[in-house]
């Protein structure tokens, strides 16, 4: 028998309305570099691999051990790099699919989001999605093999400040937080 209080809790709504920015989707992918399996792979692996082939090559070749570490500590460098530009470069291509559908308002239940932009709307169900984290200016929502599945709600875009909260509640009761 469902209650007065399930009902409202069913009902519960929270609407945002933003625009996405590349300081968005850098936040997004960083929280999927440090929060999920995926990310935190694709940020040790590279500098990782390169370290450990310039030193298995070094060794292979016969370098004196200064030559081999020195080599190393530039490999090592050359992989953070790498690391650095990917993340810049998956940012700004995020943005750039994203900024074509201008001003977005998306308004989440428990039956999922639906967001709707100057030239797209698409609708979401929960099961698209299995975590979700929270930093100081957005929620980041994390979903699919690999956390292929982004999404992101700023913070600022709360039609009113109680919006925040009760998205908040939202993804506790449908997703996992990071």
């Amino acid at each position: 028998m469902n209650t007065g209080e399930d009902h409202a809790q069913r009902t519960e709504q929270a609407a945002f309305v933003y625009r996405l920015t590349l300081a968005d989707f850098q936040g997004v992918v960083r929280v999927r570099a440090r929060r999920t399996g995926a990310g935190r792979a694709e940020t040790l692996l590279p500098p990782l691999m390169t370290t450990a082939l310039v030193v298995a090559f070094g060794l292979f070749r016969g370098f004196l051990p200064v030559v081999t570490v020195v080599s190393a500590v530039v490999g090592l460098g050359a992989g953070l790099l790498g690391v650095v530009r990917g993340r810049r470069g998956m940012a700004r291509r995020l943005h750039a699919v994203w900024v074509q559908y201008g001003q977005c308002r998306t308004v989440v239940d428990d039956r999922g989001s639906t967001t709707t932009g100057e030239t797209m709307s698409y609708t979401a169900d929960w099961q698209l999605f299995t975590d979700y984290a929270e930093t100081p200016d957005l929620f980041v929502l994390v979903g699919g093999p690999r956390a292929s599945c982004l999404a992101a709600v700023p913070k600022r875009g709360a039609e009113e400040p109680a919006d925040i909260d009760r998205l908040r509640a939202i993804l506790d009761r449908n997703l996992r937080r990071l």
